[in-house]
């Protein structure tokens, strides 16, 4: 890690389903201010990870942010203290406006107009569709709402769970750029997302999981360049050479 002070830490966490054991003793950190990434394939448990961090998935072992125990904390509490996850498939509320679910998500935050017109800056096209119901929305518009509404609980540490995931190309650059632009105005960000080559482009380090254990860490830059990543995630070619 950098010269940055922790503000989450993971020890020897593992998490149960019934008699299946989906993390094995996971250790990992994270600095204010940084991207982490956490890659691996479907299945590899980067999920899980998130949500044991906000106590969802019940961990054992030690969980820290920013000098508070976690595992005994409730959910919301942990929310409150500062931590927001944004889920797999741009979970929304459907039946409600683009503007009731901005405003669903200011509950542990800043409910207020200059709260919700700061989202507006970093995603117009939900301004201008704050009237809409989110079902109707794309896609990629529909995980624009879903990290707008979790940045609106002011989050000192931002989980942020395949925001890929089923988006073209060009949205999906997008929504990257939004996570750059957002770790620029001082977010931390741990990253889970299938598509290593996109994600440790933005990120400062990065984990790799397999099947529950953490199998490699290391920079971003030389995690890109190594050669088991680049054969397992990045169709064995280099980013210089494009791979994808």
């Amino acid at each position: 890690m950098n010269n940055s002070t922790k503000i989450l830490e993971m020890k020897d966490v593992s998490v149960f389903y019934d008699s299946i054991q989906a993390l094995n003793n996971i250790t990992l950190e994270v600095g204010e201010g940084e991207v982490v990434a956490l890659i691996g394939a479907n299945g590899a448990g980067k999920s899980t990870l998130l949500k044991s961090i906000l106590n969802i998935q019940k961990p054992k072992g030690n969980i820290v942010f920013k000098g508070k125990e976690l595992t005994k904390m409730s959910t919301d509490k942990i929310v409150a203290s500062g931590i927001s996850l944004i889920p797999e498939g741009h979970v929304i509320f459907t039946s409600m406006t683009v503007m009731e679910n901005l405003q669903l998500g200011a509950y542990h935050g800043d409910n207020d107009e200059k709260a919700i017109n700061n989202i507006f800056e970093y995603f117009p096209i939900l301004e201008e569709r704050k009237e809409q119901i989110a079902g109707t929305l794309s896609g990629g518009e529909q995980q624009m709402l879903s990290i707008g509404r979790g940045l609106l609980s002011n989050p000192d540490l931002i989980l942020v769970d395949e925001p890929s995931l089923g988006l073209a190309p060009k949205i999906v650059n997008d929504i990257f750029n939004i996570l750059v632009k957002l770790n620029k105005e001082g977010y931390t960000i741990l990253l889970s997302e299938q598509n290593a080559k996109k994600s440790l482009e933005i990120a400062n380090r990065g984990y790799v999981l397999e099947t529950g254990d953490l199998v490699m860490e290391g920079q971003a830059d030389e995690l890109l360049e190594n050669e088991e990543i680049r054969e397992a995630y990045l169709g064995g070619k280099s980013i210089d050479e494009g791979g994808n």
